[in-house]
C-alpha cells in the first residue's frame, strides 16, 4: 500500500509516556479547573473523566458547560518546565527525516505547546506542519469532524493513503473506520482494533519498514 501522508500524535507519542509531561498537564488541568468550579478534586477528576468521554478533551467539555477563556486555559495547563521532562532525541529526528511521506503533527493540544516540544525534541523542521486544536476549530479526536478537518488543512483527499499515529486507543478506532492505516504507540503485542501497534516511535523502522519502501 502507498502511504502519501503520516499524522503523528504529539504528547506520549512521540516521547515515552514514562517521562511523566503528560501527568503533569494532567495535574495542571485538574488544578484550573479546581479554581474555576471550586469543587473538591476527586469531584474534579470524575468530571474530567466524564468530559474526555463525552467530548474528547477537557476542554471541549468546559466550553460546552462552562464560562472558560479558551486562551488562559491552554496557557495554564502547558505552563511547565519541559525540560524537566523531555530532552533532545537526535535519534528520532534521524528517524523521522529519512521518511519519504510528508509528516504532520495532529494534536489536541495548542500549537504553541506542540512548538515547545517539537523545539526541545530537536524535531521542528521534520514536519510540513502542525494541526491543533485551532486549526481544526475545535473540534478534537476522537471526534470524527477532526479527522475531516485535519485531511482538509493537509490537502489530503484519500485517508487510505494516510498513516496515523496515536498513543490512545479511542483516538484510533475512528481513524481506522474512515480509512486511515492506523498505528497505536507504546504497547507491544497484537492489538485488533488497529492495523499495528508498536513500543514506540523509535521502534518505527523495525516494525514498519514498508514506509521507507513504499512512501512518497
Amino acid at each position: 500500500m502507498l502511504f502519501n501522508s503520516l499524522y503523528f500524535d504529539l504528547d506520549d507519542t512521540l516521547y515515552p509516556a514514562s517521562s511523566g509531561l503528560w501527568d503533569a498537564i494532567r495535574d495542571r488541568m485538574n488544578v484550573y479547573m479546581r479554581r474555576l468550579l471550586d469543587l473538591p478534586i476527586a469531584e474534579i477528576i470524575s468530571l474530567r473523566q466524564i468530559y474526555l468521554e463525552k467530548y474528547g478533551s477537557t476542554l471541549r467539555g468546559l466550553q460546552a458547560h462552562h464560562d472558560v477563556d479558551v486562551d488562559e486555559y491552554l496557557a495554564f495547563v502547558h505552563d511547565l518546565p519541559l525540560e524537566k521532562y523531555i530532552q533532545p532525541d537526535p535519534g528520532l529526528r534521524t528517524l523521522l527525516s529519512s521518511l519519504p511521506q510528508r509528516r504532520w503533527i495532529f494534536t489536541n493540544s495548542d500549537k504553541n505547546h506542540a512548538n515547545r516540544v517539537l523545539t526541545i525534541l530537536g524535531i521542528t523542521d521534520c514536519f510540513d506542519g502542525i494541526i491543533d486544536i485551532r486549526a481544526i476549530d475545535f473540534a478534537c479526536k476522537p471526534d470524527g469532524l477532526a479527522y475531516q478537518r485535519a485531511l482538509s488543512v493537509a490537502k489530503d483527499d484519500n485517508p487510505r493513503n494516510c498513516v496515523i499515529f496515536d498513543d490512545a486507543l479511542r483516538n484510533l478506532t475512528p481513524a481506522r473506520q474512515m480509512g486511515f492505516f492506523t498505528v497505536l504507540v507504546g504497547k507491544n503485542g497484537f492489538e485488533p482494533l488497529v492495523d499495528r501497534s508498536i513500543s514506540s516511535i523509535r521502534a518505527l523502522s523495525e516494525s514498519m519498514p514498508e514506509l521507507w519502501q513504499n512512501g512518497g
